[in-house]
């Protein structure tokens, strides 16, 4: 996690790429226990996690062989939060898993990076 820049939407971008590059090393849930708010929700179809449910999912889940981000937007909520909104394609093996993903981040003061308040994926 890294300070405030006046470039927002490419520090959000990068936190969300951060996220993919550490489910592809299958480091998914150290990742998601360290990157979330501690109230933070994760929600998926037919579900709705918590921070350490979330992070639980991710471990012991096959890892992806690669993912790509589509048509990225980034809304600007003030100085201390943002929304990154795009269209995720995910390979494992020869599944391909298409969704929509919103995350919402927020500046931590006390660990000086931005945190994952909230993400939702929905099937493309």
């Amino acid at each position: 996690m890294t300070a405030i820049t006046d470039d927002l939407p490419a520090r959000l971008l990068h936190e969300e790429h951060e996220g993919w590059q550490a489910v592809l090393a299958g480091q998914g849930g150290s990742y998601f226990r360290r990157s979330m708010t501690r109230d933070a929700l994760m929600i998926r179809p037919g579900e709705v996690l918590n921070r350490e449910q979330a992070a639980a999912s991710f471990n012991g889940a096959s890892d992806l062989d690669s993912y790509e981000i589509h048509e990225p937007a980034v809304i600007r909520l003030g100085e201390h939060a943002g929304i990154v909104v795009y269209r995720a394609v995910a390979r494992r093996g020869d599944e391909v898993t298409e969704s929509n993903v919103s995350t919402t981040y927020v500046f931590d003061d006390a660990n000086g990076g931005w945190c994952v308040a909230a993400r939702q994926q929905t099937p493309a």
